[in-house]
């Protein structure tokens, strides 16, 4: 879809965006006056009301800011790479709605992928292929990746990055179609196949996957059940171990897991569905060289939860190899961040994928 875009017609798309972006916030409805007589009853409901619109609008902005965001990936590594997005084909969503008599069996799920190619790829060869699936419950693959896409295409490796189920940017009926630690982790694997069937100059033979966070669980999930599929994994801060997650975190965001559209219980009502989704407990499974990194200082995904992850491999005398850091600069972010601890870091796990795609 945007592959090809020259720089000016860029620009004035992004100007247009924001143009659209200013529009809809112009036509925000006004905050419900004061009650003259109709009572609690229609406060209430002209609030409600107010709510449904801003959240219908948020959906919106969420999708200008994706189409930027898109734009800024020709300037941020146009120069080092030929960027496309294209549609492919995953699992039928199970929750979506039957239309025109059209069963969900029959209607596969459209996901995005963003592919990344060196712009010095010699595409008579067959080059080692990544798949990075973003972190975040509801996000995206943005911008905030421009150093390490730059780092793959200098290595010689095509990038595809799928937007799985749930991911936001696409509507509100795509992003409850989340299916964590499920569904979301087959739409990274049908990625990796597309790519193997489509793209001439990738080698079927050499396939990684990597991700942090969220992104670090499907990385997991998907070369546990799919072993033949990837010859490597890494996994950053990878969120392991759910029922623990469940356990340390917030009531708002236990509340999101168990949203009707989410998993639809709470962890002590479906301990072993959360369990079935979570990384530590398929340890056993690991048949693929695995590189792991954390930190002591992770607010998102505490230590515990990956030192977990470690005891079940270690458990099931699984070899792989980690590293936990002492409280790592950023935390979090860890070797995603620009410092000299990072780059060293991300300097590990380039040679490591290195020794198993090149």
């Amino acid at each position: 879809m945007y592959a090809g875009l020259e720089a000016d017609k860029g620009r004035g798309t992004v100007r247009r965006l924001l143009v659209t972006l200013a529009t809809v916030l112009c036509l925000a409805p006004p905050l419900p006056a004061q009650d003259t007589g109709g009572g609690n009853g229609d406060v209430e409901k002209r609030l409600q009301a107010l709510e449904e619109k801003l959240e219908a609008q948020r959906y919106t902005f969420d999708r200008i800011l994706k189409g930027i965001d898109d734009i800024l990936w020709f300037d941020r590594v146009g120069d080092v790479a030929d960027i496309d997005k294209v549609f492919y084909v995953s699992a039928p969503n199970p929750k979506g709605e039957e239309t025109y008599g059209i069963s969900n069996e029959r209607h596969p799920l459209k996901i995005w992928t963003y592919v990344f190619v060196p712009k010095k790829l010699d595409r008579n060869k067959k080059a080692p292929l990544l798949i990075l699936p973003h972190g975040g419950v509801h996000a995206d693959f943005t911008t905030y990746h421009t150093h390490i896409i730059r780092d793959f295409m200098e290595q010689g490796y095509v990038v595809v990055a799928p937007e799985y189920r749930g991911s936001t940017g696409y509507g509100r009926e795509f992003e409850e179609a989340i299916d964590y630690g499920g569904l979301e982790v087959d739409d990274a694997v049908a990625a990796r196949d597309w790519a193997v069937e489509s793209l001439p100059y990738v080698d079927g033979g050499r396939v990684g996957i990597l991700g942090w966070s969220h992104g670090g669980l499907i990385a997991l999930m998907a070369v546990f059940d799919h072993p033949e599929k990837f010859k490597v994994c890494y996994a950053g801060v990878p969120v392991s171990d759910l029922v623990a997650r469940m356990g340390y975190l917030t009531e708002d965001y236990r509340e999101e897991f168990a949203a009707p559209y989410h998993i639809g219980k709470t962890a002590n009502e479906a301990v072993d569905e959360y369990r079935r989704r979570s990384p530590a407990w398929n340890a056993a499974k690991l048949q693929t060289p695995l590189l792991i990194h954390t930190t002591t200082n992770d607010r998102d995904v505490n230590v515990i939860e990956v030192e977990q992850l470690i005891a079940q491999l270690k458990a099931a005398d699984k070899k792989f190899e980690y590293k936990v850091y002492k409280d790592f600069p950023g935390g979090h972010t860890m070797n995603r961040s620009d410092t000299p601890l990072a780059r060293e870091s991300r300097r590990e796990v380039y040679a490591f994928l290195a020794r198993y795609l090149k």
